[in-house]
């Protein structure tokens, strides 16, 4: 019988409880010592797999491979520890690849670590600010087109070291592509078969067993056949972690990862291919992408703390995760660590392998530590190719492609165009403008949708729909939908065809809101109406609407503008009119 889960609260969680909320929520529960067995057990097997991905994302943005350990390490201990989750592990991910490596490129160690730093504090605001549900409202087409379009960079990023080429990458996708054609004479047959070999066994394997990680396997042998080939093969000179990678330690050169923990930092101190020292344009520069860092860390988190919460029947604190998420990212760069977020895959091992409280993430970050205190130099033989190819598998999960051309070819036309028009922008641009542009049309999309949705109607004496004894130059304009910018204009626009009419009642019961828009096209309304001498009567006022009209003013005007409770109550005013008694009554 599984344990009772906490449940997320319908009133705010307190400031001081945002964090650690997870954890102490495991805590209230009671945490016997089989549930410390069961993390730590949890925590090593995805430590094993989150090793190779955290070197093979650090190396894909650009940076040495150690950095993004040291991201695994110090975010995930953090995020694990502070969060409102009960089982995501947090490290560095493929998402942020296509972010941070122009990054890289263009502004360094420096500007990689700073971009995470300003990133942190943006998260922190969020979770500060409850904006943990807002992320929810980000449309489905937006999210899936811009996740294919990063696996399409990311997959394609791989191709440099599957093929062992030789050249400089360029930074943006079509000149990218191109220069790795222009150097496919550079191949190496050596790469090739690593590449191949490797992700035959990540692919294979888990279809015989589950019970041993895939790269625990698919790596070390991949490191003894690349040691293999470049013994046998003295000119193949497959690279490795060692070959490519190099770190200075006091006057020594150290080859592939330092034997070190993560060691405090300045982040504006470390260097990097520019050399360029922090400036306000430098900041100013770093800003689009920090931004970029936060929403899709936002987005990527609490995405994966959601199947977390499916897969475990859980439920997390949105807030707390963000905060946990932001704290994480500050606190980063300071140790060397680049930007992370919530990692779906590592989050599901970690389910699977039977993880109860964060304790099985923060163990998964001392495994990593553990491993680079005592294993570093036998990292360093890991081939370039074998991570290539373990990115590859990783990408090709990330695009879920039968999900994404099942959506082409079933999802409404506009929503199609949304989804291809993210994908696009993000492989040929950047992912700050594929959302950007994505989030636009699809509420340019919803508020055609809503426009459509609502309905307006004129009920005369001869409708079948008016009520018994209407009295004779007296029109009922029905309107039910949301009264907002979408579709104000077009609700409000019918009431020009009512041109006899001596009252007319603007029904409003089946509107649930009214915006700023909608409350201007009804002024005008009302205005012409009154010009024309005409008594308008508003029923049905439901609770928003009735505010809004509150707050401009809109009141009684004897002769000209009552505000009734229902038809009934309406038409008795008119028929008071009619007969020539002139209402005294109250506001309804």
């Amino acid at each position: 019988m599984a344990r009772t889960r906490y449940q997320t609260q319908t009133k705010p969680t307190p400031l001081r409880d945002l964090p650690g909320a997870a954890l102490r929520a495991v805590l209230r529960e009671g945490y016997s010592r089989s549930d410390l067995r069961a993390d730590l057990l949890a925590g090593v097997v995805v430590g094993v797999v989150a090793l190779p991905l955290s070197m093979a994302l650090s190396i894909a943005v650009g940076a040495p491979p150690q950095h993004g350990l040291y991201t695994a390490i110090v975010g995930g201990f953090l995020v694990a520890l502070l969060g409102g989750s009960r089982t995501q592990v947090t490290g560095p991910t493929a998402a942020f690849i296509v972010i941070l490596a122009p990054i890289y490129a263009r502004h360094g160690m420096t500007g990689l670590l700073l971009s995470g730093l300003l990133g942190g504090l943006m998260l922190i605001l969020m979770g500060l600010l409850r904006l943990g549900r807002l992320i929810e409202f980000i449309p489905y087409p937006v999210t899936t087109g811009f996740t294919a379009g990063i696996a399409t960079v990311i997959a394609t990023l791989q191709i440099k070291d599957v093929f062992g080429l030789s050249l400089a990458m360029p930074e943006h996708f079509v000149e990218r592509v191109g220069a790795m054609f222009s150097a496919r004479g550079t191949a190496s047959i050596g790469s090739v078969a690593i590449a191949a070999s490797t992700l035959a066994i990540l692919v294979y394997l888990p279809r015989k067993t589950k019970r041993v990680p895939a790269p625990l396997v698919a790596l070390p042998l991949a490191a003894l056949l690349t040691a293999l080939i470049n013994w046998l093969f003295p000119g193949a000179h497959l690279a490795t972690i060692s070959s490519r990678f190099h770190a200075q330690i006091g006057e020594h050169v150290v080859n592939g990862i330092p034997q070190l923990p993560p060691l405090p930092m300045l982040p504006w101190h470390a260097s990097g291919p520019t050399g360029q020292p922090v400036t306000f344009e430098m900041l100013r520069q770093l800003m689009p992408g920090a931004f970029a860092v936060a929403m899709l860390g936002a987005i990527e988190s609490l995405l994966s703390a959601v199947v977390a919460d499916g897969m475990a029947r859980t439920r997390h604190d949105p807030d707390a995760e963000l905060l946990a998420l932001g704290i994480g990212n500050l606190i980063a760069p300071f140790f060397g660590g680049i930007p992370a977020t919530g990692a779906i895959a590592r989050t599901a091992t970690n389910i699977r392998s039977g993880a109860r409280s964060p304790i099985a993430s923060m163990a998964h970050a001392l495994t990593i530590l553990i491993a680079v205190l005592a294993l570093a130099p036998l990292i360093g033989y890991l081939p370039m190719a074998a991570l290539a190819a373990l990115l590859l598998l990783v990408a090709y999960n990330m695009s879920e492609v039968k999900h994404f051309a099942h959506m082409v070819r079933v999802a409404p036309k506009s929503d199609v165009a949304v989804l291809l028009t993210c994908f696009g922008l993000t492989v040929v641009f950047d992912m700050v403008l594929a959302v950007s542009v994505g989030i636009v049309l699809a509420a340019l999309l919803f508020m055609r949708r809503m426009a459509e949705v609502a309905q307006s109607r004129i009920i005369d004496g001869e409708h079948p729909a008016a009520p018994p004894h209407l009295p004779k130059g007296v029109v009922i304009y029905d309107i039910s939908g949301p009264l907002f910018f979408g579709a104000a204009q077009k609700a409000m626009a019918a009431l020009g065809v009512v041109d006899r009419a001596t009252a007319v009642v603007l029904r409003l019961d089946g509107v649930p809101a009214m915006d700023a828009t909608g409350l201007v096209a009804l002024e005008s309304a009302l205005a012409e109406l009154q010009k024309r001498g005409c008594l308008t009567i508003i029923t049905g006022l439901q609770p928003q609407p009735r505010r809004v009209l509150e707050d401009a003013h809109i009141a009684d005007r004897p002769g000209y503008l009552l505000i009734r409770d229902d038809i009934a109550a309406a038409v008795i005013e008119i028929e008071r009119r009619s007969a020539g008694v002139e209402s005294t009554a109250v506001r309804g």
